[in-house]
């Protein structure tokens, strides 16, 4: 059954289920923010630095298991736990943590990350932060941010012009050296504002109508497909470089402002991965 066959009430159910497992996950994660962590780095033999904690492995266990006892025939795909095919046409898509390097640190740019994949795209997509006890959500029924009992509808905001663009990237080092780190540094010279250190956090401001342009690389599917539902109901478009679908991972780059988009890509292409 495809996305557009689910009914309004099906995707509702799925979207409050998204949110419950959200606040699952937050439960089990906030006891160790803020605290010392043993840290592990999954990387380290490649010489790079990809932490994971307790909190993560721990918070994807406890989705997966909630998925598994409410829909047993769903399959989940999970950064810690890797993928469980399930008969069904139907993938939940996790991330416990999305910047688990900003949670480390105390930080506030992290999230968990919820989709749920219909077989062609994700059709849903949840942002909880337990700290702040922000929820940012996203389906065909719109998208809007839920927090102390209250919700508000997320816009993103018009921004047709590159020089008057405000971006945000993770990390200027996720760029690789040529033609791809030349072409987000010709985005950051043209822009009129470029922060770092946001994570998934910044996709949801971009959908909240506070930044304009997120550009990453060497992004996973657990990294984009939460945010994909919530950039797009918010009115935004969320493309790969080349402005193909970005829900498999690697070059992403989402746009408040459909111009505005056009303008970045005709940039990005000369970076693009081949790919």
């Amino acid at each position: 059954m495809a996305a557009s066959e689910l009914s309004d009430r099906e995707i509702s159910d799925y979207t409050q289920f998204a949110c419950h497992l959200g606040e699952v996950a937050g439960r089990i994660i906030l006891p160790h923010f803020r605290e010392a962590l043993a840290v592990h780095n999954k990387t380290a033999s490649q010489g790079f630095f990809d932490p994971v904690t307790i909190a993560d492995r721990n918070a994807e266990q406890a989705i997966r298991d909630e998925i598994s006892r409410r829909y047993p025939n769903h399959g989940i795909h999970g950064e810690e736990h890797g993928m469980a095919q399930g008969s069904d046409r139907f993938t939940w898509v996790i991330d416990p943590i999305d910047g688990t390097r900003a949670f480390i640190l105390g930080l506030l740019h992290w999230g968990v990350l919820i989709a749920l994949n219909d077989g062609e795209r994700p059709i849903v997509g949840v942002v909880h932060q337990p700290y702040t006890g922000e929820t940012f959500v996203g389906s065909r029924l719109g998208a809007e941010l839920r927090r102390g009992g209250q919700s508000r509808p997320l816009r993103v905001r018009k921004c047709p012009r590159m020089s008057d663009a405000v971006v945000s990237a993770t990390d200027p080092g996720m760029f690789r050296q040529g033609p791809e780190r030349d072409a987000f540094r010709k985005i950051v010279a043209e822009s009129r504002l470029t922060r770092y250190g946001g994570d998934c956090y910044a996709y949801c401001m971009l959908a909240a109508g506070l930044i304009d342009l997120v550009i990453e690389s060497q992004n996973q599917a657990y990294d984009l497909q939460a945010l994909i539902p919530i950039v797009e109901a918010a009115g935004g478009v969320m493309t790969s470089w080349t402005g193909k679908s970005p829900q498999d991972g690697g070059q992403s780059v989402a746009a408040g402002d459909a111009v505005l988009h056009h303008q970045a890509l005709e940039i990005l292409r000369t970076g693009a991965s081949p790919k």
